[in-house]
């Protein structure tokens, strides 16, 4: 059974601060099964996007809360910042995070597509 996501986003906050890091609660989406999305700053003018990942890439970890990168072509906040727009208007039950951190670090578990 996967944690809730209001429950897994408290937590996600407050690991990012034990770890140095500034995070914030931009858009609180649906308390139980909300798709999450955290955006990192790295303090440089660029940034990444996280989102949920793909189900085929997780069919052997499904109780987990797995993330990929979101493809950016360019990596700036305002490109991030459209594609949060189109991801809301898909889904407007959606957990939006963001945290600052100069070394890059997401502290997310991160899968790719399979081999």
């Amino acid at each position: 059974m996967r944690l809730r996501a209001d429950f897994w986003v408290a937590a996600y906050i407050r690991r990012c601060y034990l770890e140095g890091a500034a995070a914030v609660l931009r858009k609180r989406g649906a308390e139980e099964a909300g798709a999450i999305f955290v955006k990192l700053d790295r303090l440089d003018g660029t940034v990444a996007l996280f989102g949920p990942a793909p189900q085929s890439w997780t069919m052997d970890r499904p109780e987990e809360r797995l993330f990929a990168p979101v493809p950016l072509a360019a990596s700036t906040p305002l490109e991030a910042e459209e594609r949060l727009a189109k991801e809301r208007a898909f889904d407007p039950d959606l957990w939006i995070v963001e945290i600052e951190d100069r070394d890059g670090r997401c502290f997310l578990d991160l899968v790719g597509p399979p081999a």
